[in-house]
């Protein structure tokens, strides 16, 4: 990696300015203390950008991931207290190495077990949890439930405790986010709203609720963690490592088509394993890919990674006097939590499927459902979503399409889609259905020409049916055998007397006398 030019310079200090308060607030969404949030960081970066192939990708505390370690944690420890915070520390170990084994076995491909609707439906609910998640504390309201979406209409029920101050001050900071934002990426309104909710509760002795005390100071590596929680850890680790990466990795993809230029997923994946390793091993807690502030890396003016390093340095200085922010009000939090996830609170992906294919709607309805129900545990979500995508495909691959019709004493059969041991007896039943409802039947021709994939039980159906029929005077001939599949049908065939061609000219049916569902 070359040296850094001024633009990474001024980018890693411009990101810099952003990613202080939003570790903050991103760690108090995760139910972290703040210093927390700020560890994660400084490290992250630190460790990612060297090795990752994106110029551009800024890692550190996310939202989405923040909500996934909430879920994973809620139930095994009281939040923000010390098991806690050592138990973030070892679900970030987890993903970490998840990330970086899938990254040196060159298996970047399993983050796309992850289908797109399954992705589409969980970013939805996950930010409306999100948003759900921060309004007590936008409303100055204390004790909300466990499931975000009931704490929301708990807090929204009880205006008589509404802290007219906090709503105010949340309403505020996140309309100088989004205003900001809207006028130009390079303003770092989340830095100035945040520093003005503090400058009023200092010098205008605002009566709101505050982050409290923030240990100043550089964090201690440590392997001192929970190790007994391990194995309860795996799951929602898997989970974390897999949806975490897909916005780095739609991050990425999207920056190197813009440049004209490769990305590495394989990289990627070590390098935000790296990360979060880093984050782990220094009191921190699972980290991720942002888009928004690696977009803002880009327009100021980032060309290489060393701007992500020069961010990590500039949150390592901001730890010493890190204890100035003390009376951030948590209400700025969630109006800069809710500011910056409101982009994601877009139903119109989950919709478009519904128009597209109705099972993948399916699934994405699952993805949705199951995520919403089981907050803060939205991981079984994913969970879901991933099974039900694969019942899905499981389900069509059963489904073989097969036209039938009839020129005189000959039978036409014309299967089409994928023959294997799930679909084969399909073809099977219904070449032997038409025979029996037809006895004048002298001829079956199977034309495989629209066949994508036949394996070892297809090709073994296939001659069956030639065998079985062969024995009551049919006589059967198969044709239009794709090259790739060839091999394995000819070698099936070599001891049946079956007329076997190894093309067939294209024919149209008359008339359609059947057709698989």
């Amino acid at each position: 990696m070359n040296g850094p030019r001024r633009g990474d310079l001024v980018a890693g200090v411009t990101v810099a300015m952003v990613l202080v308060p939003q570790s903050i607030a991103y760690a108090a969404l995760a139910g972290l203390p703040p210093q927390v949030g700020l560890y994660s960081a400084a490290a992250a970066p630190l460790l990612a950008a060297p090795v990752g192939s994106s110029p551009y990708l800024q890692t550190g505390p996310v939202a989405l991931t923040s909500l996934l370690v909430l879920g994973a944690l809620a139930s095994t420890a009281p939040t923000g207290s010390a098991e806690y915070v050592a138990l973030a520390a070892l679900l970030a170990l987890v993903v970490g190495a998840l990330r970086v084994l899938v990254g040196v076995t060159r298996a970047g491909a399993v983050a796309y077990l992850m289908s797109q609707p399954v992705v589409a439906a969980f970013t939805l609910a996950a930010a409306a949890m999100i948003v759900c998640s921060q309004v007590p504390a936008a409303l100055g309201v204390t004790g909300a439930a466990a499931n975000p979406v009931a704490g929301a209409a708990m807090s929204l029920s009880m205006p008589g405790e509404w802290v007219l101050p906090a709503l105010v001050v949340a309403a505020a900071v996140g309309a100088v986010t989004l205003a900001a934002r809207r006028i130009s990426p390079l303003i770092p309104g989340a830095l100035l709203a945040t520093l003005a909710a503090v400058a009023l509760v200092r010098w205008a002795s605002l009566d709101v609720p505050v982050v409290g005390s923030i240990p100043g100071g550089f964090p201690v590596p440590s392997l001192d963690l929970p190790w007994s929680h391990l194995p309860g850890l795996l799951l929602p680790g898997f989970v974390i490592a897999l949806v975490g990466f897909a916005e780095p990795a739609s991050i990425a993809r999207q920056y190197a088509s813009a440049d004209r230029t490769a990305w590495d997923p394989d990289r990627e994946f070590v390098g935000q394993g790296l990360a979060n390793l880093g984050a782990g091993l220094f009191g921190g807690y699972p980290v991720g890919g942002s888009f928004s502030r690696s977009a803002l890396n880009r327009l100021s003016g980032a060309r290489t990674r060393w701007s992500g390093l020069v961010t990590g340095v500039c949150v390592v200085a901001v730890l010493p006097v890190s204890h100035v922010l003390a009376d951030l009000p948590t209400a700025a939090l969630a109006g800069l939590v809710i500011a910056s996830v409101l982009p994601l609170l877009n139903p119109r992906p989950v919709l478009r499927t519904f128009r597209m294919s109705r099972p993948q709607f399916v699934v994405a309805a699952v993805t949705l459902v199951v995520s919403i129900a089981a907050a803060p545990r939205v991981q079984w979500g994913v969970v879901a979503g991933v099974v039900t995508a694969l019942a899905v495909h499981l389900w069509r691959e059963l489904r073989l399409d097969v036209e039938v019709w009839r020129t005189e004493s000959t039978l036409h059969v014309r299967p089409q889609g994928v023959l294997y041991f799930g679909s084969a007896p399909r073809l099977e039943t219904l070449v032997l259905a038409e025979l029996a409802g037809h006895p004048d039947l002298t001829r079956v021709e199977l034309e495989l020409q629209r066949l994508g994939r036949i394996d070892l039980t297809g090709a073994l159906v296939l001659r069956a049916i030639s065998r079985d029929l062969g024995r009551t005077g049919v006589e059967v001939a198969v044709a239009g055998v794709q090259p790739q599949w060839r091999q394995l049908v000819e070698a099936v065939f070599t001891d049946e007397p079956v007329h076997y061609t190894r093309s067939a000219p294209p024919r149209e049916p008359p008339t359609r006398q059947g057709d698989g569902p």
